[in-house]
């Protein structure tokens, strides 16, 4: 059985090729989608299809209209959605996926370092699991196959 995971979270390191590569060592049988990691593609996407906008506001709007569509759809075919919070970034895409995957009631795994514990409490009690590392979600999904 083969599951597909969608990996919300910061779209500023690696963190995602650091988790499938791990997956890979593993042999875990997943695929994975995430959110648009291009940042510039997905700051313009709205410019890029519909035209250039008349001010920062609409073009944000487009392109988070866009960027939320294929949000939707690529969550709604997973099977399971992580959502990792990191240190270093402001965090409110990740909040958002992690909120939209509980509501789709997706099973949702919640990374989080423990600097951020207070924070995300009231999120981390509505996830399916709350780990510390990529390297303990993984080991929750490792156990499905066991």
């Amino acid at each position: 059985m083969e599951l597909t995971v969608y990996l919300a979270g910061q779209i500023h390191d690696d963190w995602r090729e650091d988790l499938q590569a791990k997956a890979t060592q593993k042999n875990l049988p997943l695929t994975f989608v995430a959110p648009q990691t291009n940042h510039d593609r997905s700051d313009n996407v709205g410019d890029d299809i519909l035209g250039e906008q008349p001010g920062k506001v609409y073009k944000d709007d487009a392109a988070s209209s866009i960027n939320n569509l294929r949000t939707q759809i690529l969550m709604q075919k997973s099977d399971v959605v992580i959502a990792l919070f990191g240190e270093h970034y402001k965090q409110w895409n990740t909040a958002m996926d992690a909120s939209a995957a509980m509501t789709m009631n997706k099973p949702t795994i919640l990374v989080r370092p423990e600097s951020l514990i207070h924070p995300l409490k009231e999120l981390a009690n509505k996830a399916n699991v709350t780990v510390e590392t990529i390297d303990q979600a993984l080991d929750v999904l490792n156990y499905i196959y066991e």
